[in-house]
């Protein structure tokens, strides 16, 4: 999640037992091009690039003593070069280095990035190709549904084809909205195909819905995002922690201590007590694709088609 992935909210959800964490999707042009610096006071390495006002930012920071053998960097690309470029000025930092083929946000698509790349399978695997060559981590994608399951089933084949470790998939195809329930079942033939394992990602909300879509779907593992932003404490089995008494001092002070721009942790924690007043989201079709398409459709829909605004470098 842009914005909010960065270091402090990592460690909030290793502290409360989060497997392996993301990083923010970033753009590899950018990455590649900014400047890697040993932070001595926060013990940190950071990745700076120009802030437009004669200054500079930080892209990307990853204290490597807390979070390196568990954190996966993700990447927005659209060619190659830039991608191989940007892991390479990463990869000593991180477990694993993840090619995001699923974001629908117009800075990715209209760039060639995220879930662009699910219309562009060859230059999918020309990135995925050459970073499985040339980086000695493993390298894993995550794509969204398409509007077949033999579609999506084959797109996983030619990914798997490139020597991934593993497939991520939201499953939802790009136009749906957040609101709309994730297709789990979609994810059955996917597993049943592919010889490595498969993330099933999209409406995981509770502790005990980890277990509930392993079973639905057969995936070998599941991946959260609103259910983190919304408590981050979700990955406890004891249950959720109270938002307001300590995910959220917590969260403060993590970006504190790790320097966190006060815009940004106003933002995120903004999003964190409006989301977390939202609820599950599931409709009572169940996630399946026919009950789906037979619902009422929503007034505002949005067109499928990416923005063709040319800003390739935002965040």
């Amino acid at each position: 999640m842009v914005r909010v992935n960065t270091l402090p909210m990592r460690l909030l959800a290793l502290h409360y037992g989060a497997d392996v964490v993301y990083s923010e999707e970033i753009v590899a042009k950018a990455l590649a091009a900014s400047e890697r610096v040993e932070n001595a006071e926060l013990g940190t390495t950071d990745w700076l690039t120009d802030n437009g006002k004669g200054g500079q930012k930080v892209r990307l920071r990853i204290a490597a003593a807390r979070e390196s053998k568990q954190l996966v960097l993700q990447l927005g690309a659209g060619d190659a070069v830039n991608a191989l470029a940007a892991a390479q000025h990463v990869a000593d930092r991180v477990a694993a280095v993840d090619l995001n083929m699923g974001c629908p946000m117009a800075f990715s698509t209209s760039c060639g990035m995220g879930a662009a790349l699910l219309r562009t399978p060859d230059v999918a695997c020309d990135i995925l190709q050459t970073l499985r060559r040339n980086l000695s981590v493993p390298i894993t994608c995550k794509i969204r549904l398409l509007p077949s399951v033999a579609e999506t089933v084959e797109l996983a084949r030619r990914l798997e084809a490139c020597g991934v470790t593993a497939v991520a998939v939201h499953c939802r195809e790009v136009h749906h909205r957040q609101y709309e329930p994730a297709l789990w079942s979609e994810m059955v033939p996917i597993v049943d195909t592919l010889n490595i394992p498969v993330v099933a990602n999209g409406d995981c909300f509770a502790y005990e819905d980890f277990a509930a879509i392993r079973e639905a779907t057969g995936a070998h593992s599941v991946m959260t995002a609103r259910g983190a932003l919304w408590n981050a404490s979700i990955f406890r089995p004891e249950g959720l922690a109270d938002l307001e008494g300590e995910v959220l001092p917590r969260y403060a002070s993590l970006c504190a201590e790790w320097g966190d721009y006060p815009n940004n942790t106003k933002h995120v924690m903004i999003d964190m007590r409006a989301a977390g007043k939202k609820g599950r989201v599931r409709g009572p079709w169940g996630g399946d694709r026919d009950a789906w398409h037979q619902r009422e459709q929503p007034q505002d829909a949005p067109c499928a088609a990416p923005s063709t605004d040319p800003v390739c470098d935002r965040e």
